[in-house]
């Protein structure tokens, strides 16, 4: 196995396989320490970052500019690396069963170019079990060498939480583990010369894969909580945020709120610990139980704003509904399993006229994923009613009266899906303000 002292003096490199939320920031980081390679399957991304910009806005174009990584899309590079980082999504397919593609993808790309004495660590999230019964058979096989003899493994679950300034990769606590005692030592010296909120060394790779996947569910599951207590408060006409105040007020109430649940991590995870949980013959009921009622939230709050228009002696189909964002969350462009497409499609299914505006969100991302076209903010007139789906800084802009101005007569019906909006400001104005 290679040492410590082959990467800072940078007589090997360090390899970063995926190039996206997790990938980009670990790579420019290391790059401080190492020489870095910069790997993704997608030319266009490294393209993109060669020139000095990231279309996820993770790293700004001052540190990409200034950073040392190589970027590149030719696998072959990977062979002069003494450590590499597997970085790669791992979604859920339309069956909401685990899409190991990627990893399995990346294991085969990586295997080719394996060098010997090499230590492989994946960051992608998986069910326990995936990097040694999956991952290092395929490397095995692709690179004919031993595991164990001639390259080892480790797993060092990623924690990056998109759009947040403040918990960065350097400051969140790095779970490592290895496949032997000085893998797991090797990575924490790598990831120690980045982290400074400490290094975890757990027992073995299946406990840091286990600790991955239950971090996301146990989120997962409170929200669902939040979500179900907002659907009884709103049969007993109770604010749901208001009860959450008052609650809150108790030191230790946890202060989940309730919401639309997607992106890549907490409205998939969950989906990789119950797949393998019925694999082995355990059928968990809380979890999915939890997973059954984030998932039905956007057809919820189409149905609540199709109530708010009937109850207005409004004609449903043809009205204009306009929703403010669709991202998977505030203040990202990433519409990768964004829950508010449950919104719009339920809404066609009454027959109303969508209208989807986010200043954030890649606009041809949407298009192609789902086939929204993003309208201008100017598109926003004549409506009927306003979906507040997500709470992006540059909502913050609208004043009460610029939202009255949306619409061409009272009254003024809101969805505020996030509590964003100035409550007490919007039923000053007379607004007809729902809020989860």
């Amino acid at each position: 196995m290679i040492s410590f002292e082959d990467l800072t003096t940078k007589k090997k490199s360090v390899a970063i396989v995926g190039l996206g939320y997790v990938g980009l920031p670990l790579a420019v980081s290391l790059a401080k320490h190492f020489d870095v390679i910069g790997f993704d399957i997608k030319e266009a991304r490294v393209k993109a970052l060669k020139a000095g910009h990231d279309s996820t806005n993770e790293v700004d174009d001052t540190s990409l500019a200034q950073s040392t990584v190589h970027f590149t899309s030719n696998a072959s590079d990977l062979s002069r690396a003494g450590v590499i980082i597997v970085a790669v999504p791992t979604p859920i397919d339309s069956h909401r069963s685990p899409d190991l593609r990627p990893v399995i993808g990346a294991s085969k790309t990586v295997g080719q170019y394996l060098s010997k004495g090499t230590v492989v660590c994946y960051e992608s999230t998986v069910y326990p079990g995936v990097t040694e019964d999956i991952c290092v058979p395929l490397l095995e096989e692709a690179s004919h060498l031993h595991f164990g003899t001639d390259f080892t493994v480790g797993y060092s679950p990623e924690r990056i939480n998109p759009g947040d300034k403040v918990h960065r990769l350097e400051t969140i606590c790095k779970i490592v583990s290895g496949s032997d005692a000085p893998s797991c030592e090797l990575l924490a010296q790598v990831y120690g010369s980045v982290v400074t909120a400490g290094i975890h060394r757990a027992s073995s790779i299946k406990v840091a894969e286990a600790a991955k996947v239950i971090e996301n569910t146990q989120r997962d599951i409170n929200i669902a909580l939040m979500n179900e207590l907002a659907i009884i408060f709103n049969k007993m006409g109770i604010d749901t945020l208001e009860v959450l105040e008052a609650a809150g007020s108790k030191w230790n109430f946890l202060p989940f709120r309730p919401g639309l649940v997607g992106g890549h991590c907490i409205g998939v995870d969950p989906y990789y610990l119950t797949f393998k949980a019925e694999e082995i013959g355990c059928h968990p009921e809380v979890i999915l139980a939890g997973r059954r009622i984030n998932d039905n939230m956007g057809k919820y709050v189409a149905e609540m704003c199709v109530k708010r228009l009937i109850q207005h002696e409004k004609t449903v189909r043809g009205a204009r509904i306009g929703i403010l964002g669709f991202t998977f969350k505030e203040n990202v462009p990433d519409t990768r399993n964004t829950r508010v497409i449950d919104i719009v499609r339920e809404l066609q299914e009454y027959g109303t006229q969508p209208l989807v505006y986010d200043p954030v969100a890649d606009m041809d991302d949407a298009k192609r994923e789902y086939q929204i076209n993003l309208c201008p903010l100017e598109d926003l007139q004549n409506l009927d009613a306003l979906i507040v789906a997500v709470a992006h800084h540059d909502f913050e802009k609208l004043s009460v009266k610029q939202i009255a101005a949306m619409f061409a007569s009272p009254p003024v019906i809101v969805m505020d899906i996030k509590g964003f909006l100035d409550q007490q400001a919007c039923r000053s104005a007379g607004f007809d303000l729902w809020r989860l």
